[in-house]
């Protein structure tokens, strides 16, 4: 009869630890375990993915018998879906290339110039990206409006034209809107890779007789090409999926692209067409699994490195009176992207009537309205539940894989870590197609759609590449030493994990998990096909009040929304100041 330890007899959940410790050392228990986790990234990417190209074939709506046909292709592979196809990209790229040279910009500006307040400029830069893209769609809606936006009407106040100066609903509204929110996430891309480089390159271009802009186009840009291009790319796929820019200024101008063409077939028609929406969902996700393998292919096999055992301290550029001017850039940034937008959502929730900006409109009617609006509390709850709920779930699984793939070597953990990635090629929109065939195929006793757990399975799904990314991070910061030291003194695999690994990269986690709250808040193009009568979230009743005409009323929750927004952010870079820099 084994006997316990007093360790293990004052300390049950640690007594539970070990023995699950040591039931993990042998071979069969972990080979289920790596399983089980394989199965469960599987259902969350592999299976709607699977699903989708079973919907791409089949004649009728999930969950109906029907027959098989290429219809669905063959729409795809039509003149109209050609220019769907041809706006989507081109939207993207244009958005892409103009915030790639912003965020270039303001990188350099925040990293390698003695620009004032720089700390305080790069928090302000990078908040557009932690704000929900329908909230400031909405916002510029009302201010870009050719008729009764508040820019527009302020224009022909002072100038006298009845010509509008903006028009949100064209090909350049929609660009506009996501440069905003594309900037700041290529910019966090490029600041980076500005500060890890050894300035002693570009001295020594300053040396050799190069002047500072040839410098900078001969010898910095080249060596922040891998990060350029993954930036690139990466925000070149994030706008191939954008939802928000194309339905809310596109629609109104007739400019349709892909996810808005998905939304329209199974929303907007009589009969939806689901065939459709599959073959043109599985069509951007092959194109997007190309793009990736072609950034692949152009960095391999190139060196690319500027960060060597040599200390060295990022030479700052002393730019004289001109640091004001860069000053001022970045400022003028922040208004644009945030002040503008916030400003318009509070002068449209006093007013009676948007548009009619007199003081006899002023009222708190729409204040009492949404505060006595039982679907709002209702979709607060429900945003609440699933960002708290997912969140966690999803850090949770996200620690799991990055352990695998990264503190052990396990057979099989290659495939944990590539299931664990591939969401992060599955648009929002694409996703929630996928599993609304994949639930509808799941056993009688298994009801998810039309259930709140249709939402959480998808947000977990597309959060789990962030949080495998954020953690692995984490891992990989920690040295195997203070593993091995650990278990040379004494220490079980669970003492060492939760002593040693969990107790460092706790900041981490908690950082990714306000990471992964705020896209759950964000998300609106898979919630939007997934949701039903009682488990709407706050998006998709902002889109409900919007597409009824209750701006007004938009205003009010979209200043909520903003509020714990800020809230958010302002625990996020508090976690990072205190715990994360001092590891």
């Amino acid at each position: 009869m084994s006997t316990l330890s007093s360790n293990e007899i004052t300390h049950p959940p640690m007594r539970w630890g070990i023995r699950f410790a040591r039931l993990m050392e042998g071979k069969a228990p972990r080979r289920l375990a790596l399983a089980a986790l394989a199965l469960l990234l599987a259902f969350l990417s592999l299976y709607p993915l699977s699903m989708l190209l079973y919907g791409s074939l089949h004649t009728t709506p999930p969950g109906m018998a029907g027959t098989f046909n290429l219809s669905g292709y063959i729409q795809v592979f039509t003149w109209p879906t050609a220019v769907v196809f041809a706006n989507t990209v081109g939207i993207s790229l244009l958005k892409t290339v103009f915030s790639l040279l912003l965020a270039v910009l303001f990188g350099w500006i925040i990293s390698r110039t003695d620009t004032p307040m720089r700390g305080s400029l790069e928090v302000l830069i990078t908040l557009p990206f932690f704000v929900p893209p329908i909230l400031t769609a909405m916002a510029w809606g009302m201010l870009g409006n050719p008729q009764v936006g508040v820019i527009n009407l302020a224009w022909q106040w002072v100038s006298g034209s009845e010509t509008p100066l903006v028009n949100v609903y064209s090909y350049a509204g929609v660009v506009w809107h996501m440069l905003q929110y594309s900037t700041p996430f290529l910019f966090l891309f490029v600041v980076e890779a500005f500060r890890a480089m050894d300035p002693a390159l570009e001295e020594a271009s300053r040396m050799c007789g190069a002047s500072q802009w040839r410098t900078f186009r001969r010898v910095t840009l080249p060596l922040m090409l891998p990060a350029v291009i993954t930036a690139f790319l990466l925000s070149f796929i994030r706008g191939l999926e954008s939802f928000e820019s194309p339905l809310f200024f596109g629609t109104p101008a007739k400019i349709e692209v892909v996810t808005t063409a998905i939304y329209n077939s199974i929303h907007h028609q009589s009969i939806p067409n689901y065939q459709f929406a599959s073959a043109l969902s599985f069509v951007i996700m092959a194109l997007m699994f190309l793009l990736v393998i072609w950034q692949w292919h152009l960095l391999r096999g190139r060196s690319f490195q500027t960060v060597t055992g040599k200390g060295y301290s990022p030479r700052v550029i002393k730019l004289g009176p001109w640091r004001w001017l860069t000053f001022a850039v970045c400022v003028l940034f922040f208004i644009i992207s945030v002040v503008l937008p916030i400003g318009q959502l509070l002068l449209g929730s006093f007013f009676q009537f948007f548009g009619f900006y007199q003081w006899d409109m002023l009222t708190l009617d729409h204040y009492r309205s949404v505060l006595g609006n039982d679907e709002v509390w209702r979709a607060f709850r429900n945003t609440f539940l699933l960002g708290f709920g997912g969140a966690s779930a999803t850090m949770v699984l996200g620690s799991i894989v990055a352990y695998v793939s990264t503190r052990t070597r396990w057979s099989g953990r290659q495939l944990i870590d590539v299931l664990a990635w591939l969401p992060w090629m599955m648009p929002g929109m694409v996703l929630a197609v996928g599993f609304l065939w994949g639930f509808a195929f799941l056993p009688g006793a298994i009801t998810i759609y039309g259930t709140i757990w249709a939402l959480l399975i998808a947000y977990v799904a597309l959060g789990t590449p962030v949080s495998v990314r954020v953690m692995s991070a984490a891992y990989h910061q920690l040295s195997f030493d203070l593993e091995e030291c650990s278990r040379v003194h004494g220490a079980s695999w669970w003492q060492t994990l939760w002593r040693i690994l969990i107790a460092l990269a706790w900041p981490s986690f908690a950082v990714g998990w306000v990471l992964t709250f705020f896209g759950i808040m964000r998300e609106l193009s898979a919630s939007v096909l997934l949701y039903s009568v009682g488990s709407e979230v706050l998006s998709v009743v902002l889109l409900r009040m919007w597409e009824n005409g209750q701006a007004e009323a938009v205003s009010v929750v979209g200043l909520m929304m903003m509020l714990l927004v800020f809230l958010f952010r302002w625990v996020q870079l508090r976690l990072i100041k205190r715990y994360v820099s001092t590891l």
